[in-house]
């Protein structure tokens, strides 16, 4: 009993926090593909073309790719393309040539994903509130103030955390699919002749007979797996079972009879062309649908906001990005973090998105660019993985991904068509993205070289403390690099003239695995008399807490407590060299986000008040 409770509340947390993204397409995608067909859109051999490429690309690309294949492709249950790429980069660690490749097209995977978590919230809000105008022509005007408004509130919750909202995402996402499903039913129970649509025939004729606009026609009909990259990042959070029962019991469904109940309604009457989504629903219960549709795209949105947060912790454990100030909003769940940096940066991009396209049909155009190369890199990611570590035959691996990395390329090349309609500014702020990601990554490697060239071995220790002055008490001084002896350390003979009578090197380590199992999580060396270097490793979803670590020592035997620790932490104050061209620009930049990251107190989450700072200058 109490699994099957844990299964239906699992699935039902799916149906709202995974499938919010896609579960929102039916209010733009069916009649952004009209648009781009072009004046025949409504007739039925269009119509039927367009929604037999909307359900075969949601078979192959979500059900087949996503939801059959890549969730075989977890790392320790959790999902998503830095998850995929710390699984990929561990068993490419002996071919440096190809793993530095696999490393820059996982970054720009990662970057092409936030654009997601931006454009989402700005084009699902827009298209639920578009609602308004059918209600009265008058209140065309309010659209873009009253999302601006819906976002904002939206964005100010965030500090609190998604635990408490999270528990309405589920009823208020199966209401919505629900009414989706029961009004798509009831369409096509009117005009069934629409099903003719799921022969594949009319697709293929469909981009036959309009050549000329079967890429804008291909970016229309993504619109409706747009969601599928988000399902599989977010599959750590509820389980295999859970997200697969949810998409193919609700889910997938309750899609595929709200976009044919919209193609039927269509075809019977074109002048319900215009938001054929609530045009299903009769006039007396228009304002509720807006309401609900409302409240879904806040749901959707919810869920790219905080899969930007997860992804931003993913990034700076893996040393993407500099240490940054995340909290922990939730005792329960691990996976709600705010991290309010990203929150203040999300908010001004989503705001710009509403201002400046103003409409879902204007961001249609910059909608899935992002996507669709997202979904390219997780696709070769995936190549690789079979390759290594599913060990498969080369024609395995060319049956199964050969066709995937087809479809992935033909929309991609179909969402590029739309640069001059808006693509250009989801691929402008990825670029931009990967270049902070790449340059902090560089900048990094830079430092630790700049670091071991001056740096002491372990070796030397006996002998930098026969010359030093003991003294009583317990000092921990976090390491980098365990080998050596920390800056920190040096510093403190250096100024200080001492050393306490017990010491203790911690490394805090970051594994590529998403979790560390709390038994295994320190080891401890015993280097000489009163001198231990300990290791303490963190999973990249893992906050690392230095409590912890000190609480794992004393299990061992090792008896720290942090009341009677002086902790002592190196700051490497980077200079840049005068230089000039990209490469100087590059590590004044990284010198600049190396000055401002999130001090090491705040991110190992230390007792402040028992810290020491030693700075050591570094250029480089």
């Amino acid at each position: 009993m109490n699994r099957k409770r844990l299964s239906a509340g699992a699935t039902l947390g799916a149906i709202g926090i995974v499938y919010g993204d896609i579960g929102t397409s039916p209010l733009y995608a069916l009649e952004q593909s009209m648009t781009a067909t072009g004046a025949d859109s409504h007739s039925p051999t269009a119509l039927l073309g367009i929604l037999s490429l909307m359900f075969w690309s949601l078979l192959t690309i979500v059900t087949l790719k996503y939801v059959m294949l890549f969730m075989r492709a977890d790392n320790e249950g959790e999902g998503g393309i830095l998850s995929l790429f710390a699984l990929v980069q561990r068993r490419l660690e002996d071919t440096p040539r190809w793993g530095r490749a696999i490393i820059a097209l996982a970054v720009m995977g990662a970057a092409l994903f936030y654009c997601d978590a931006l454009i989402t919230p700005a084009i699902s809000v827009l298209g639920a509130v578009e609602g308004l105008e059918l209600l009265s022509p008058g209140l065309t005007h309010a659209v873009v103030p009253v999302t601006l408004l819906i976002i904002a509130v939206l964005f100010a919750i965030q500090s609190r955390g998604t635990e408490r909202v999270g528990r309405l995402f589920g009823p208020v996402m199966v209401l919505w699919f629900a009414v989706l499903a029961y009004t798509g039913a009831e369409s096509i129970i009117r005009n069934p002749q629409v099903l003719a649509a799921l022969n594949p025939a009319y697709g293929i004729e469909l981009l036959r007979s309009h050549q000329a606009v079967s890429l804008a026609i291909l970016g229309g009909v993504f619109l409706t797996v747009t969601g599928g990259e988000a399902l599989y990042a977010d599959m750590g959070s509820f389980g295999k079972g859970p997200v697969r029962m949810a998409w193919f019991f609700v889910v997938w469904p309750a899609l595929l009879l709200s976009y044919f109940g919209q193609g039927a309604l269509v075809l019977g009457n074109a002048a319900a062309a215009h938001k054929p989504l609530f045009a299903l629903v009769p006039a007396a219960a228009l304002p509720s649908m807006v309401v609900l549709a409302t409240l879904a795209a806040i749901i959707a949105s919810q869920a790219t906001i905080t899969g930007a947060f997860s992804v931003t912790r993913q990034a700076v454990q893996l040393d993407l990005l500099p240490r940054l100030r995340i909290l922990q909003t939730s005792a329960h769940e691990h996976g709600h973090v705010f991290v309010p940096i990203v929150n203040v940066l999300v908010f001004i991009a989503v705001c710009i998105f509403v201002i400046g396209f103003g409409s879902s049909d204007a961001l249609g155009g910059a909608y899935g660019a992002a996507v669709s190369g997202t979904m390219g890199v997780t696709t070769i990611l995936g190549i690789v993985l079979a390759s290594s570590r599913w060990s498969w035959s080369k024609w395995k691996v060319l049956l199964v991904f050969g066709p995937l990395l087809v479809i992935d390329l033909m929309y991609s090349v179909a969402n590029l068509a739309k640069f001059v309609q808006g693509a250009w500014v989801p691929l402008l702020f990825a670029t931009l993205l990967y270049g902070v990601f790449m340059t902090w990554r560089s900048g990094r490697r830079l430092l630790r070289a700049a670091l071991r060239e001056v740096a002491v071995p372990l070796k030397d220790l006996p002998q930098l403390l026969a010359a030093a002055t003991r003294v009583p008490g317990t000092a921990v001084f976090l390491v980098s690099e365990p080998n050596y002896v920390p800056t920190a350390f040096l510093r403190n003979l250096e100024h200080n003239h001492v050393a306490h009578q017990r010491i203790v090197f911690l490394n805090m380590e970051f594994v590529r695995t998403p979790r560390r199992d709390p038994e295994d999580r320190v080891r401890i060396d015993t280097l000489q008399e009163g001198v231990f270097r300990v290791t303490a490793r963190f999973g990249f979803m893992e906050t690392p807490d230095v409590s912890l670590a000190l609480q794992q020592c004393r299990v061992r035997g090792l008896g720290l407590f942090g009341v009677d620790c002086s902790f002592f932490l190196g700051w490497h104050l980077v200079r840049p060299r005068p230089r000039g061209g990209y490469e100087g620009l590059r590590r004044r930049l990284f010198a600049w986000m190396q000055r401002r990251s999130t001090q090491a107190v705040d991110f190992f989450r230390m007792p402040d008040r028992r810290v020491i700072v030693l700075a050591t200058q570094v250029e480089l």
